[in-house]
């Protein structure tokens, strides 16, 4: 149904973002979007939260979109904000996240004169999103908002990027309004599901490896079902842990970064993969090494390209993953011969993954058991981009959904700044956002604008004065070479209270329990960074600086 309203386009976006359900929007501002943010504060039902830098608004919005399972609204301007948000654009497209980028464009009649900060923003973006259109016509933006809110959610998710020329913005014309996006589910064909039937009567060791349609589709429960029902084991794709319980009986581990042997070995193991809801990222699949010609391979996914993108399957399957787990309860599998495989490789699971916590043991490992004793079983984390994240994705037990946000980009910055993304989407969760010292600096500043607004989420800072990652490759590679990876000092617990925020700085465990313990019976209004002090020789999970030389 249409609806017909005399409006400036800057008041016509905000009519679009109402009817999408927008309640959130985040922003540096611009004076090339001034409309735009003149008609945002005459909308009281839409709050907008002001950051610090545009990367930080774009990975608040794409927190806040992969939380919330809407989009995630951020703003910015011209050439010079586009590209300091085109990192958050790229984590959206890689994660499949919906979010809509609305950017101010230089003034039309000074297009094509390379004007101040002018950028083809279209032509730009084009590469990693989903959509990019610039608006040359006011009369025309609820036609192209509208279409940017859909394909933002429509198929596999992603981010829509809109280009809007400032003197477009305050223009009064006859608006057109259309219906609210209504998500597509399509089903899987009976013929589909027959197919699915057959090759698996003939699996001896099948897989399931979960991706984030399941999330996407809010599939969650419908998949549990459905391995129980046919007792097949699942595997988590590189950082969707929380798509499936890490404490079922038939979940046997997470495909991500330095992935424990005894996981791969049961990935090598599967004749049949039923891979649901993943593009089957290089990450996931091992640098591509996982599926065989030894393996057949069942692929279902709401987007038609990410089928055979990676792998031909023998079965693919167009299909929303809620609607096609539904349809599979309906096979009939009556001989299971894989239940005492299944038994075993819980069991090599469960052997890799105890969190039994010696003295010796690492800072890290330490701080992971009290994060799984202390936090609520509903708390969300996040993590930033680096080795420390390997102690948490071996050791932390995800055992209800919408628990995790973590960047398949890679991104580092990420974590503080999706962490108040994901807080402004569930309130009432304790969010715990986890990163080193390297990826905290490239985004702190936006604890500030935690500060401001009121963001009570909690930053673990895991501090050895470098970046680690690459550290841990350049001693592998040119061991005792070291090339720009080494960083300074920086007292982060100090940075924190300069912005206002609560800080403090650990070197025990015995001292982590402590504070955490305080923090979290405190329930502030304000934010809190905990700085961890660790040892810079212990790399990564499994390895130390001297051992890596040494091989």
């Amino acid at each position: 149904m249409t609806k017909t309203k005399k409006q400036t386009g800057a008041q016509a976006i905000v009519e679009c973002m109402k009817r999408e359900g927008v309640t959130k929007a985040f922003c540096v501002p611009g004076e090339s979007y001034l409309p735009l943010l003149d008609a945002l504060y005459d909308e009281t039902s839409i709050q907008v939260v002001s950051a610090r830098h545009e990367s930080g608004a774009a990975f608040m919005a794409e927190g806040y979109g992969k939380s919330s399972l809407k989009p995630g609204v951020v703003l910015a301007t011209r050439g010079v904000g586009a590209a300091n948000l085109s990192i958050g654009v790229h984590t959206a497209y890689q994660d499949s996240t919906p979010m809509v980028v609305m950017l101010g464009q230089v003034h039309s009649k000074f297009r094509g004169r390379e004007g101040f900060q002018e950028v083809d923003l279209d032509q730009w973006f084009q590469h990693i999103a989903k959509w990019a259109v610039e608006i040359t016509a006011a009369e025309r933006i609820p036609e192209l908002v509208q279409r940017a809110f859909r394909i933002a959610q429509s198929g596999r998710p992603g981010p829509v990027v809109i280009s809007l020329p400032e003197d477009v913005l305050p223009v009064t014309a006859e608006m057109q309004f259309g219906s609210r996006f209504m998500k597509p589910t399509p089903a899987p064909a009976k013929q589909e599901i027959a197919e699915v039937e057959h090759l698996l009567t003939q699996a001896r060791h099948p897989l399931i490896i979960a991706g984030g349609g399941v999330k996407a589709s809010q599939a969650e429960e419908a998949l549990q079902s459905f391995a129980e029902k046919f007792h097949f084991p699942v595997m988590a794709a590189f950082r969707r842990q929380d798509a499936f319980p890490n404490d079922h009986p038939l979940y046997v581990g997470h495909l991500g970064l330095g992935t424990n042997k005894q996981v791969l070995q049961t990935a090598k193991e599967a004749d049949v993969i039923l891979a649901l809801g993943t593009r089957l990222s290089e990450v996931t699949t091992q640098d591509y090494s996982i599926i065989d010609a030894g393996k057949k391979l069942i692929h279902i996914d709401i987007d038609h390209e990410s089928i055979g993108k990676v792998y031909a399957p023998v079965i693919g399957i167009v299909a929303d993953l809620r609607e096609a787990l539904a349809h599979l309860q309906e096979m009939k599998l009556w001989i299971r011969p894989w239940k005492e495989w299944v038994k075993e490789r819980r069991q090599a699971y469960e052997s890799i993954s105890g969190l039994t916590v010696m003295p010796d043991d690492p800072l890290n490992k330490h701080v992971v058991a009290t994060l799984a004793d202390k936090l609520p079983k509903d708390a969300l984390l996040t993590n930033d981009a680096g080795n420390f994240a390997g102690w948490l994705h071996t050791y932390y037990s995800f055992a209800e959904k919408h628990t995790y946000v973590g960047p398949t980009s890679g991104a580092m910055g990420y974590g503080m700044p999706a962490a108040l993304g994901a807080k402004l989407a569930f309130p009432e969760k304790t969010v715990v956002s986890l990163s080193g010292d390297g990826g905290f600096m490239m985004t702190v500043q936006e604890l500030e604008t935690a500060v401001r607004n009121q963001i009570p989420v909690i930053s673990l800072v895991f501090n050895n004065n470098m970046y680690g990652t690459i550290r841990m490759h350049q001693e592998i590679h040119y061991p005792k070479k070291v090339m720009a990876t080494d960083l300074g000092q920086v007292s982060f617990a100090d940075l924190a209270k300069s912005v206002g925020a609560n800080g403090y700085c650990v070197r025990s465990a015995e001292e982590f329990a402590r504070i955490f313990d305080e923090v979290l019976a405190a329930k502030q209004t304000k934010p809190t960074a905990i700085e961890i002090i660790t040892d810079p020789e212990q790399i990564s999970v499994s390895a130390t600086i001297q051992g890596l030389r040494d091989h």
